[in-house]
């Protein structure tokens, strides 16, 4: 770890943390010396993106392929209405700039694929998929698992939102534990066709930041093997406990995925042909 000082606008910035013993300078410095990628910058990766700036993790790297649209502007929260038509990573970018000038934001303006996972993912201590597809999911766990490198998952549907952690560390399951399998194109609707309470993704977004903060202070008790699912309409929250799967593809006792290049990361996402 670098020098543990911080200087008088930091021990300001900061002073909330500094003054916890579970953070102290010591873990505000872990933060500024950590580094989160964010894949997705939209209803989920917008919360978890201002928060993760705010808290001062010194890198910080937004993964998105899309423009802002108005409709986006209803859960969305770090982009204006003058964004609209603005790569999604640009306009996200500039706000992590105005709110905390320690971070050193990095952007990738593209879908993550089996070619470019590596040389994005690689750079960074942990990961948010904040991602709204079935093939950059299963993608972001292959790759994750195999790696060691943790994985903050998060998704929502109308009302509803779920939140678990992989530390990938050889001894936690992995997503494909949950689901091996993608559902069948077509058979999930996103929130185009089904809508979405827009201040859903907020929660679950702020749950995925407080997951990585975690993990990079090294403090507390992640969700790993426990699904935390979350129903706005009852403001109910349940977990559910889940252990690694011995016919997992990825982490069981017998995988069929040793690397990325077996895995097919469209349709169903299983095993390459």
């Amino acid at each position: 770890m670098s020098d543990l000082r911080l200087d008088p606008t930091q021990l300001d910035r900061y002073s909330r943390h500094v003054i916890m013993d579970e953070v102290g300078p010591e873990g505000q410095k872990r933060l500024l010396d950590g580094r989160a990628l964010v894949v997705g910058a939209g209803g989920l990766g917008s919360p978890a993106i201002q928060y993760l700036a705010a808290a001062g993790v010194g890198r910080l790297g937004i993964v998105d392929d899309d423009i802002v649209e108005r409709s986006n502007l209803q859960r969305q929260i770090v982009h204006g209405d003058d964004d609209v038509g603005r790569p999604k990573v640009e306009s996200a970018g500039e706000y992590v700039r105005g709110l905390n000038p320690d971070v050193d934001v990095r952007t990738f303006e593209s879908r993550l694929t089996p070619d470019s996972v590596a040389d994005i993912v690689d750079d960074y201590d942990l990961v948010l998929d904040a991602s709204d597809n079935f093939a950059t999911r299963y993608l972001l766990n292959d790759y994750c698992a195999l790696e060691g490198i943790p994985l903050c998952h998060g998704a929502i549907y109308r009302f509803e939102g779920q939140v678990t952690t992989f530390t990938n560390d050889g001894e936690g399951p992995c997503y494909r534990c949950l689901f091996p399998e993608a559902p069948e194109p077509g058979t999930v609707p996103d929130c185009a066709t089904t809508g979405v309470l827009g201040v859903l993704p907020g929660t679950v977004g702020c749950i995925q930041a407080t997951e990585a903060v975690k993990l990079l202070l090294g403090k507390g008790e992640p969700l790993e093997g426990r699904l935390l699912m979350y129903d706005a309409m009852e403001m109910s929250f349940e977990t559910v406990e889940f252990v690694p799967s011995p016919a997992c593809p990825v982490c069981g006792e017998e995988p069929a995925i040793d690397s990325i290049e077996d895995g097919s990361y469209e349709g169903t996402c299983t095993l390459a042909d």
